[in-house]
């Protein structure tokens, strides 16, 4: 499997499809299961979200508390991993009407054993503070080159900070606004670090469309996410399901290469379909 800077970097690719915490029609969402299922129905890159227990475990949890996805109404962070393993987790996004299952709540390591030369991962930290010791994790189990770390660079505190971070070896992802008015600057900034590729927001795709070239010049995919969220403006994955040309074909034809959906199933059927 090529390393997860190549395969971004070559643009003769074909979009590239995030499972959103895996997989989760079918499976409980960031769990082993999910990563499999992302597996399997196609997906490129699985996003997972990381935390710390209370006795020093990186694990996989997107929640604060385990409510949402085991029904349990305390702080995840405050239960050993030994205890968090214990826990049954609730099928597909969890809620009070889903069954639980024989899922329980993997650590990164078990993560990252999956992954490794099968699927990218996308490290989504719930502490960014975790940065230096996700990437040591990631550099022992031999997956640095098959996983990212992103946080928000919008400032030059933000740069320095990832600056200071020690993550050789894992692809670092910046998180950005681009907007008509401070896209340059915003460049300007990002080329400082040469981030592989951009989570990105934008005031209005007409400003991404037009600066398409600046992208490509900067050797920088553009990464949109299509979730069902307000943060998705109009681009969202219940659109996508009754007009994907509108939402992933519109989004592609400006630029955008990467696509995070809670629909990754309908995403690869979209794409196979383009090819066809």
């Amino acid at each position: 499997m090529t390393h997860y800077v190549d395969y971004i970097a070559d643009q003769k690719r074909d979009p590239a499809i995030v499972a959103h915490r895996g997989a989760w029609h079918g499976a409980p969402e960031n769990s082993l299961a999910a990563i499999e299922r992302a597996i399997a129905v196609g997906a490129d890159v699985v996003e997972l979200d990381i935390r710390k227990s209370a006795d020093g475990e990186l694990f996989i949890m997107h929640d604060d508390t385990l409510l949402r996805v085991a029904g349990i109404d305390r702080d995840a962070e405050t239960f050993t991993i030994a205890e968090l393993q214990a826990i049954a987790l609730r099928e597909d996004d969890g809620g009070e009407h889903r069954a639980t299952t024989d899922q329980r709540i993997p650590t990164l390591k078990q993560a990252l054993e999956i992954i490794r030369g099968r699927i990218f991962a996308d490290l989504d930290l719930k502490d960014r503070g975790l940065f230096s010791e996700v990437a040591a994790c990631a550099r022992e189990m031999n997956a640095a080159p098959y996983v990212d770390l992103k946080t928000r660079v919008m400032t030059c505190e933000e740069l320095d900070w990832v600056r200071a971070q020690n993550i050789d070896g894992v692809a670092f992802m910046a998180m950005s606004k681009f907007t008509a008015e401070s896209i340059h600057e915003t460049m300007a900034l990002l080329s400082e670090i040469r981030p592989f590729m951009c989570e990105m927001r934008f005031d209005s795709l007409e400003t991404i469309k037009a600066n398409r070239q600046m992208f490509r010049d900067a050797n920088m995919a553009l990464w949109t996410n299509t979730l069902n969220m307000e943060a998705s403006g109009e681009w969202v994955d219940k659109t996508a399901l009754v007009d994907p040309d509108r939402i992933w074909g519109t989004l592609m034809e400006a630029g955008v290469s990467v696509f995070q959906t809670d629909e990754p199933e309908a995403l690869n059927a979209y794409l196979e379909a383009r090819r066809a």
